[in-house]
């Protein structure tokens, strides 16, 4: 549930335990006038928090490969509420409480309060299959304003096929309409397959006539079990028609309407709008002009069910540890070498480091990781070839 995504973007040589230096910051040292210059630019504007890993469904795409559970060692309400603390002295984010399932989690609520009660905008993405009236007047009176429900075939039928459990389009309309009955505001996401990419322009009229406030379809990226789906990855010439499709749809919708996990997005947004002989700036597109693809690192972060920190929940490599950190986010925050490495997209490899683009898309870097084993690489879906010519190395200038 990336909503926040319509909002704009302490001591030398540290090494974070699970995140060694790769190129870009040499041997971990960081560079204290570059780190404090990163400090000022850079904060986290949404947070996606996996609260529990527990889940009912068996989704053939879960990213977290998840199972009912319990799963051991998960962050305590104490843990959570001690991060949160330090989070709030130094940003103010949204934060997702995602799962898993995190209507799973018994201190949900509570968790919710206590973000709220800390000025954080508070949302959730939960299945549908456990929420009643009784648990939306929860959510509302806790502070959550905003839920996501996955919509993943425009038929019952398809839907279920796709997520592995027989009943789950009936769970998620079971959630939809909790959530009106009760005026808690939705969003529906959608993971693009092939299985459904015919089907997402009647996903789209579905989001719009149950009254969705925003639709957000996610380009498959293969990690967890979606590693068994890299066959259904739709082709990167298909990639690039279905984002040109979004552009051509935005205009004329009653609701939010903008890609997931494909940051190229933002390079076709700004072809288009050069073809038609507008400029893109925040006072003539508002946050379409602010908006960027890949935030991992720059305003966007993950922390998994163990208090592991990631760019993303998509890319597994770790940038810190909230216990190892003693609940120090914001030390995570500013020294992680993943995380430097994230915001200095000059230093990206192949077409992504020098694309004229770069600095509003960066390529997806769990996609990259996925392909070649290095998520500093170039998009391994993007087909655009860059105007700008590859820098020189300093051998080859030689």
């Amino acid at each position: 549930m990336e909503e926040a995504q319509r909002t704009p973007p302490t001591c030398p040589a540290i090494t974070l335990a699970g995140a060694e230096p790769k190129e870009g910051v040499r041997g971990g040292q960081i560079n204290r006038g570059q780190m404090n210059s990163q400090h000022k630019k850079y904060l986290p504007r949404l947070i996606a928090w996996e609260i529990t890993r527990s889940c009912e469904l068996n989704c053939i795409h879960c990213r977290a490969a998840a199972r009912y559970g319990p799963y051991a060692n998960e962050l305590t309400s104490e843990e959570i509420f001690r991060t949160m603390d330090n989070i709030a002295n130094f940003a103010h984010p949204i934060i997702i409480l995602t799962g898993g399932d995190s209507m799973m989690r018994k201190d949900l609520f509570e968790i919710a309060r206590y973000g709220t009660n800390l000025g954080i905008r508070m949302v959730m993405s939960p299945c549908g299959k456990l929420m009643t009236d009784e648990s939306v007047g929860k959510m509302i009176e806790s502070g959550i304003k905003r839920i996501s429900i996955s919509i993943d075939g425009a038929t019952a039928e398809s839907h279920d096929n796709f997520r592995r459990v027989s009943g789950a389009f009936a769970d998620a309309i079971n959630g939809i309409e909790a959530a009106k009955r009760n005026g808690l505001e939705f969003q529906i996401n959608t993971t693009i397959t092939k299985h459904n990419v015919a089907e997402l322009e009647q996903i789209l009229e579905f989001a719009v006539k149950a009254g969705a406030v925003a639709f957000n379809p996610f380009l498959l990226v293969p990690t967890g079990r979606g590693k068994e789906l890299a066959e259904q990855e739709i082709s990167p010439e298909e990639y690039e028609k279905v984002l040109n499709w979004v552009y051509e749809k935005r205009e004329n919708l009653p609701l939010q309407f903008k890609p997931t996990c494909a940051p190229h997005y933002y390079r076709i947004f700004r072809q288009r709008e050069k073809e038609k002989g507008r400029s893109v700036t925040p006072k003539t597109h508002g946050f379409d002009a602010m908006t960027k693809g890949c935030m991992g690192g720059q305003s966007f972060v993950f922390i998994s069910h163990v208090g592991r920190v990631q760019i993303c929940g998509f890319l597994d490599t770790e940038c810190g540890d909230i216990r190892r950190s003693n609940y120090d986010f914001e030390h995570i925050w500013t020294t992680s070498p993943v995380f430097l490495q994230m915001r200095d997209q000059d230093s990206y490899h192949g077409r992504c480091g020098y694309c004229e683009y770069r600095k509003v898309c960066g390529g997806c870097r769990a996609r990259a990781f996925a392909a070649t084993g290095d998520y500093l690489d170039e998009e391994p879906y993007c087909i655009y070839q860059p105007e700008l010519k590859p820098k020189k190395t300093k051998s080859e200038v030689i």
